[in-house]
């Protein structure tokens, strides 16, 4: 390839990531009314701890909790959205993320979710937490429960013939190896910490939907809903989009006429090509934007997830 070429291809290349920065990055920070804004942090991808990389289908604990943080101390910002894409994760993450938004209402702020294709299992763990909750009859939610998958790979092992040699300074320092079959006081360990967190979601649920705990476990069998169901079921309060959602956080907020909307986040500009949504369908940097530029909807691992990861 000649060097005439090779230069023509790097200032096209540039072209099309300049092109694609100025569609993601949304148009200049709209003046607040006297009433102030609405807030909009959006929750995409999977759930997990720390910080997001650079490539997205991931929403990072400490992102988002820092975006939540950011709202809570801007004096401009009287109400937030959650915008939740999300399958659930980490359920250590998830807990973090709910932990901050509760901390955000005791600001007197209203928070309220509103729901994309998916806000399952952590991702509705997350929601339980706003004061009010909206989604799409097609949105895919619920699935309160916990997982923890361990494989036993001893039998392939010796196919291929692999030997381990364990020096461990306790019985269950390796518990959950893949090199061979756990006793029953393992499985009883492991049963126990999922239990003891499908607790706290349950327990999550009956408080953020003012349920009864027996009303909430009968539907805690790990199936999803549709928004729909899930209305029906009040695990969710009203169905609507995320322009129903703005709306609705900036009337609990006593905002008057159509409010200014200020999205909180980096723009995601790989993370909708990357991320494998499920679906019905077979940063901390601030930037502005109107209400008409709705967000993108975004050893053993213990998950809260409609399945293993």
């Amino acid at each position: 390839m000649s060097r005439k070429r090779l230069i023509a291809g790097g200032v096209i290349a540039l072209a099309v990531v300049i092109a694609a920065a100025s569609i993601f990055s949304g148009p200049p920070s709209k003046i607040a009314s006297a009433d102030g804004s609405v807030g909009v942090i959006s929750i995409e991808g999977t759930i997990m701890g720390g910080k997001q990389r650079f490539i997205g289908g991931v929403a990072a604990s400490e992102n988002v909790m820092s975006q939540i943080r950011a709202a809570a101390e801007d004096p401009t910002i009287k109400a937030v959205v959650l915008r939740i894409n999300s399958p659930g994760g980490s359920v250590a993450a998830t807990q973090e993320i709910a932990r901050e938004i509760e901390k955000l209402k005791e600001t007197g702020k209203p928070v309220v979710a509103s729901m994309g294709d998916t806000a399952a299992s952590g991702g509705y763990w997350v929601a339980t937490t706003a004061d009010r909750i909206f989604a799409n009859t097609g949105t895919l939610t619920g699935s309160i429960g916990a997982i923890m998958t361990v494989q036993n790979l001893e039998e392939l092992y010796k196919k291929v013939g692999m030997d381990f040699y364990v020096f461990k300074s306790g019985p269950y320092k390796d518990i959950g190896s893949s090199t061979r079959d756990m006793t029953g006081e393992e499985k009883a360990i492991l049963q126990g910490i999922v239990d003891d967190v499908f607790g706290d979601f349950v327990d999550a649920v009956a408080k953020g939907r003012n349920l009864p705990r027996e009303e909430v476990e009968a539907l805690a069998t790990g199936r999803v809903f549709t928004g729909q169901q899930a209305l029906d079921a009040k695990l969710v309060d009203e169905i609507g989009n995320y322009y129903d959602a703005v709306e609705g956080a900036a009337s609990l907020a006593g905002i008057k006429g159509k409010p200014a909307v200020k999205t909180f986040g980096t723009p995601d500009l790989f993370g909708p090509l990357l991320r494998s949504e499920w679906g019905l369908r077979l940063g901390d940097n601030v930037s502005g934007a109107g209400i008409d530029d709705a967000p993108e909807a975004a050893g053993p691992m213990l998950l809260a997830v409609p399945f293993d990861l």
